[in-house]
């Protein structure tokens, strides 16, 4: 049975495009609080799940050691745009390390920002692998290998020991296996696994309450999504949809999104996990579905709620500026 329509574009008056998905919200008791579509469907979270990739960095002692604050754990958890700040901070923490961008195995490409590719290309210069957008995550599983005292050359291979280490974090805090039956390899070259959409938004769930995880990782969960809160910039970049998000409501609002219409958030005052997956990819359609799912959670605090409504029917423009359109989510999910 296929997904529900939950989100649709509009050219005038007239729907041009739909767009299918998922949506799972749930609390750390595994309950559902919403569930919209086969949220058992298996799916590659991709960088959604980058705070919880991060676990290992604080619970290691190794955030501490290097004296990371909020926008160093930020940009462990972020996809974000390759703008100098993202990418001078990435470069620190290495520093801080004893490494430098050499030790990256993410790859590269140009700024996700286009000022900042504009900018690159008129210095004559070549994007690193410090503009990478996973940049700072690979930074942080690098300074956590060389705290511990592991070889970090290889670190993204299934085979490395910091990546069993990151497939217990991952399994402990979404209840769902991982390993080479369900994994992959993500753009930026670690390995990614495909996991139920409900145990995505259980785990966000834990990671926001703490509740059924130790009281390290507890602890290191809250510090990880309180700093992403609290530097939504360095999480995502200018412009971006997370940082609209999380900016909208400070404090009270966790968003990741990963590639291919995925999305992962909390909302701490609620004690609540969010996942959801846009079947066809579009990040335009996912960013609507998280939005207008927010919008729906926190539906008592009116303004909040209606700028986040807001934010899930952003206008189409021209090449002019004229709204020529705009992007609507369906009675399927809007309730």
């Amino acid at each position: 049975m296929a997904n529900p329509v939950l989100v649709e574009i509009l050219r005038g008056e007239h729907v041009e495009s739909v767009h299918r998905g998922a949506v799972a919200v749930c609390d750390a008791a595994g309950r559902a609080l919403l569930e919209i579509g086969n949220v058992a469907q298996p799916v590659f979270p991709r960088s959604a799940v980058k705070a919880i990739q991060a676990l290992p960095l604080v619970e290691s002692g190794a955030a501490d050691a290097l004296r990371f604050g909020d926008r160093e754990l930020a940009l462990a958890c972020a996809s974000h745009r390759g703008e100098a700040a993202h990418v001078e901070l990435a470069r620190s923490m290495l520093v801080g390390a004893g490494l430098d961008e050499s030790a990256l195995e993410c790859g590269s490409h140009w700024p996700g920002n286009h000022d900042a590719t504009i900018a690159l290309a008129r210095s004559g210069g070549m994007p690193t692998a410090l503009h990478n957008n996973c940049s700072g995550k690979h930074s942080g599983f690098l300074c956590t290998c060389t705290h511990i005292g592991l070889e970090h050359q290889g670190y993204v291979s299934f085979e490395h020991p910091f990546q069993a280490t990151i497939r217990e974090a991952m399994e402990n805090v979404t209840e769902a296996p991982h390993g080479a039956g369900n994994f992959a390899i993500d753009g930026c070259s670690i390995p990614t696994y495909a996991i139920p959409i409900r145990n995505l938004a259980l785990g966000f769930a834990k990671m926001t309450t703490g509740e059924r995880l130790s009281a390290d990782r507890a602890r290191a969960a809250k510090r990880l999504l309180s700093a992403c809160m609290a530097e939504p910039f360095f999480v995502s970049g200018s412009d971006a949809a997370d940082l609209s998000l999380m900016q909208a409501a400070p404090g009270r609002i966790f968003v990741k999104t990963g590639a291919e219409g995925v999305y992962c958030a909390a909302v701490p005052d609620l004690g609540l996990g969010i996942a959801l997956k846009c079947d066809d990819g579009a990040g335009r359609a996912a960013e609507a579905m998280v939005a207008t799912v927010l919008s729906r959670l926190l539906n008592a605090d009116e303004a909040l709620s209606a700028r986040l409504d807001e934010l899930a029917r952003p206008v189409i423009p021209s090449r002019k500026g004229v709204p020529v359109g705009s992007v609507r989510p369906t009675e399927a999910l809007t309730g």
